[in-house]
């Protein structure tokens, strides 16, 4: 497939199963974030999967009991993206990203990756001390194992940003520069320009690369970002073209919360999307 990029419109999806889930927060938190984007958008997402009790499981049991459904997510990203549609999307877990990433790197072999992460996410089945299947989910698409979902997202095509909480074999890929890696802190948007370079760019957004208490989430690293912060780097990345965006790990007991906060911090981004 070429890198040439074809106008089209957003088309808004809310996978609303489970993928690797500790509890079923992240389940209802999906809902909200769906909520708030058909609300900034104005339509309805395509719904895949539905809400079923979490397992917390090893990775192996929860990659096969998720499986169906991320098959199915795989199969929505393939058609929106030949229909030459711009993903807007909405996640439990961020290990959905098996299903969505693949076919990113298929359709826009151009694009950079930027994922913003407390976690690297770049474990492997052989070196993740935890089992936990969101911990693999950024080494699949790069082809360090074999989820059976594809890969094909080139190291130099994905950042991490505002990881902080890394386990020593994603340490050794960072510093031998196998993924980039952009810390919180003043030079945010300056080094994530850099990072970029101008590039196409496909945004990840796990909730909890914000400091632990802006909004729920399963995991609670400190030294995060700030919402302010998030808008900065909005900003910076609106200067791209936006391939996608996809928001994950948002956790919620009920649906009196609300992701509004989280929405509101990306709308340089989103805005951007519209011009796609």
């Amino acid at each position: 497939m070429t890198a040439t990029h074809r106008a089209g419109t957003v088309a808004l999806t809310h996978f609303a199963g489970r993928a690797g889930d500790h509890n079923d927060r992240g389940m209802v938190g999906s809902q909200l974030v769906a909520a708030s984007l058909a609300a900034r958008f104005g339509g309805q997402p395509v719904v895949i999967g539905e809400p079923r009790p979490a397992l917390s499981v090893g990775w192996e049991e929860e990659l096969a009991a998720a499986l169906p459904e991320l098959q199915a997510m795989s199969r929505r990203y393939e058609q929106l993206l030949a229909d030459g549609g711009v993903p807007v999307t909405a996640l439990s877990r961020c290990a959905v990203a098996l299903a969505t990433l693949p076919r990113i790197a298929a359709h826009r072999p151009d694009a950079v990756v930027v994922w913003f992460d407390a976690h690297a996410d770049i474990n492997t089945p052989q070196t993740t001390p935890t089992g936990y299947l969101g911990g693999l989910a950024l080494s699949g698409p790069l082809g360090l194992w074999d989820s059976g979902l594809g890969s094909g997202l080139l190291p130099q095509n994905a950042v991490l940003v505002g990881a902080r909480d890394i386990d020593p074999p994603e340490q050794r890929l960072i510093d031998r520069g196998a993924v980039g890696l952009v810390p919180v802190g003043p030079r945010l948007p300056e080094e994530l320009r850099r990072a970029v370079g101008g590039r196409p760019v496909y945004v990840h957004l796990d909730c909890d690369v914000l400091e632990p208490g802006v909004v729920a989430t399963d995991y609670r690293v400190p030294g995060g970002m700030s919402l302010a912060d998030l808008h900065r780097a909005a900003e910076v990345l609106a200067e791209c073209e936006i391939v996608g965006v996809e928001i994950g790990e948002l956790e919620a007991d009920s649906e009196a919360t609300t992701a509004a906060p989280v929405v509101e911090a990306l709308e340089p981004l989103l805005r951007a999307v519209e011009r796609a």
